[in-house]
This record gives C-alpha cells, sequence and structure tokens, in this order.
C-alpha cells in the first residue's frame, strides 16, 4: 500500500524553495548540479512521504531497519507470516527475531538443554521462548507475553502468561515454566503441535512443533503390536488343524524320540543341550 504523509510537507516546502532560491541566485550553476539538486529533492520526498506495505512503514524506515530483519531466523520468519494470515495483525515497532522450544532433559551428566522444535515424552520438559527487537516507538514500557502449546487435535497444552519490561534493541524472552512431558499422563500421542506466542493480546507468531512417544512407549507398542501378530499367526493355524483330517492308511513304526538317540550316544545319560528342542 502507498500513501502519502501530509506531515511532512512543511519541511518539503521549505527544501523545495531553497533548492528553488539556489538554482535562481546561480544561474552559471552547470546542469549536472542542477540536476542533483533536483534529484536530491525527489529522494527525500519519496523517502518521507511514500509509505510502503501493510504496516506502513515508511521507505527510511526501511532502509534503517533492513539490517535488523536480516537477522531474522527462517523459524520466526515461518511463524510470523502463519500468524499475520491467521489474525492479520502486524507488529510494526516489535520484530520477532526468533521463537522456539527450550527442552531439559535430565541424565547421567545432569541437566542438558537444547534449542529444538521436536520433543518427546523423553525429556523432562520444554519451555517457551523468543527473541525480539523492540524500536523506540515500542521501548519503555510493559507488555505481556502469552505463550500457548496445542496438541495434535487443537487441544490446549499449556497457557503462560508474564510481564516483561521492553527495553530498546533485541530481548531474549524465555517462560517462567515449562511443559512437563515425561510422565504427564495428559501429553498423550503424536504428531504436530503448535507453539502461539502473543504480545499484548495481539499473535505474533505460531510456531510448528512435533511430538514424539518415549521410547518405553515405543517398545510398549511394538511388543503389543508383535504379541498380536502371533495370537493371529496361532488363531489362523489352530482354525487349519481344525480342518484337517489326519488318516493313516498304514500302521507306522513308532518313531525314535530325540531324546533317546542323545541317551544312545552318551550312555552316560547326559545331554550336550541344555534343554530338549522340540
Amino acid at each position: 500500500m502507498i500513501r502519502l504523509k501530509r506531515r511532512n510537507t512543511a519541511w518539503l516546502v521549505a527544501m523545495g524553495f531553497l533548492i528553488m532560491f539556489a538554482l535562481l541566485a546561480a544561474p552559471g550553476i552547470s546542469a549536472a548540479v542542477q540536476l542533483s539538486l533536483i534529484g536530491a529533492f525527489v529522494v527525500a520526498m519519496i523517502a518521507s512521504m511514500v509509505e510502503i506495505g501493510p504496516d506502513r512503514e515508511t521507505l527510511i524506515d526501511v532502509l534503517q531497519r533492513a539490517p535488523i530483519r536480516r537477522r531474522i531466523t527462517p523459524q520466526a520468519r515461518e511463524a510470523a507470516e502463519r500468524a499475520a494470515s491467521s489474525a492479520g495483525y502486524f507488529a510494526r515497532g516489535l520484530v520477532m527475531l526468533d521463537v522456539g522450544l527450550i527442552a531439559l532433559q535430565t541424565g547421567m551428566e545432569g541437566l542438558a538443554m537444547r534449542r529444538t522444535r521436536n520433543i518427546s515424552k523423553d525429556d523432562d520438559g520444554a519451555r517457551p521462548f523468543i527473541t525480539l527487537y523492540v524500536h523506540p516507538e515500542e521501548a519503555e514500557r510493559q507488555a505481556v507475553i502469552r505463550f500457548e502449546i496445542y496438541n495434535q487435535l487443537g487441544e490446549e497444552q499449556y497457557v503462560h502468561e508474564m510481564k516483561t519490561y521492553l527495553r530498546e534493541g533485541e530481548l531474549n524472552i524465555l517462560a517462567d515454566h515449562h511443559l512437563p512431558l515425561a510422565g504427564n499422563r495428559g501429553v498423550d500421542g503424536s504428531g504436530d503441535w503448535d507453539l502461539r506466542v502473543y504480545v499484548d493480546g495481539n499473535l505474533i507468531g505460531m510456531h510448528n512443533l512435533m511430538l514424539s512417544p518415549s521410547v518405553t512407549e515405543r517398545r510398549r507398542r511394538l511388543s503389543g503390536e508383535a504379541e498380536y501378530s502371533g495370537n493371529l499367526t496361532r488363531q489362523k493355524q489352530n482354525n487349519n488343524l481344525k480342518d484337517m483330517v489326519i488318516v493313516d492308511e498304514v500302521e507306522q513304526p513308532e518313531q525314535t524320540k530325540l531324546g533317546d538317540l542323545l541317551q544312545q550316544q552318551n550312555p552316560s545319560g547326559r545331554s550336550g543341550y541344555s534343554r530338549n528342542r522340540k
């Protein structure tokens, strides 16, 4: 969106008069200098009067904030775009540089922390975080930061609000409380989760997560599937045996058992096997 800003008209008019006076007072100025003065006036007018984008930033603001926006991580850019398409809110004075989860896990070497978007029930818990860049117009005030986590069914699993004092520049915000994972019966299944971040009630980020079951749960599921498959196989075999009729047309001699053969080869009666195999 492009629109003119009238509040800069006064100084633009003054600048125009100065340039016109310079051109008229010195008629001997070369054409190159005249074009340079006129070009500077046109650039100043465009930079100060034209607003670009849905957040109505001026061209000067865009140029000043370009180095900051190059520091935005792919995760933060994706989360901001999802939030903007969902809520239609654009934070002009706040730039989300990063977003994600810090997973906590206790092991033999103590507490381990890692930044991730893949969590599991083996982790003790997970804390959401964001990194903001606060511009002067949003600085020196308190803001309410709200974190929400939803599971694969769209059910709310975690909500935490905290007040944070916004200072100009880069600001790291880590939630005071974590989402318990290991041993939490309320956290079940696996799939895509969502982390939503709000500042003063405005949705600024929607971050995608992945939850996976613990190693114990995976083993339990695999053992249950194996047992279920074995029961089905045995049931099919029993059904087939019920349908079969065995008839001996000729009397067969008594078959020698494997245990008898082993006893014949070993007169002492000791077998070389720890158990008989049928």
